[in-house]
């Protein structure tokens, strides 16, 4: 190979590679932290704290407990630790009560199946939180400075 192609193949290397953007994890899980937890609040999270006494009548219950106490387990997992993720405070053990919150809903409602409505929203959700659940919150969190 020519010095001329070579340069040209590591150049297009570098581009298609995008290795000239630093890599910065911990701006990643602040963005992965802001970007679910505030979808997940937006659009659950605040219609049951909104809602809540009219979602209480017909709110499903799939683990047979009642639907006042499925519906406040939800509120947990949809509404506060969402913004517990978003802050950063107690991230893991926020991420853990959402994914198992997650957890239920798509094997009891969904049947592990994408065929249900809104199936693969879950999946995604429950997926992004696992990974906040598993690498943490990253540098750029309460919980760091906490440390």
């Amino acid at each position: 190979m020519t010095p001329f192609i070579h340069q040209k193949y590591l150049g297009m290397k570098k581009i298609l590679s995008l290795s000239f953007i630093p890599v910065n994890t911990d701006i990643a899980l602040l963005v992965l932290r802001l970007w679910i937890g505030f979808g997940l609040f937006a659009k659950h999270g605040i219609e049951k704290f909104t809602n809540f006494s009219q979602m209480q009548q017909h709110f499903p219950d799939p683990l047979h407990l009642g639907s006042t106490i499925s519906l406040s387990a939800a509120l947990l997992a949809d509404g506060i630790c969402s913004l517990l993720i978003i802050i950063g405070l107690g991230t893991r053990l926020a991420a853990f009560v959402i994914v198992i919150n997650l957890l239920v809903v798509f094997i009891t409602m969904h049947e592990f199946s994408f065929a249900k409505e809104h199936a693969e929203l879950v999946y995604l959700f429950l997926g992004t939180i696992l990974s906040l659940f598993i690498a943490g919150p990253g540098r750029y969190s309460i919980d760091q400075k906490l440390k």
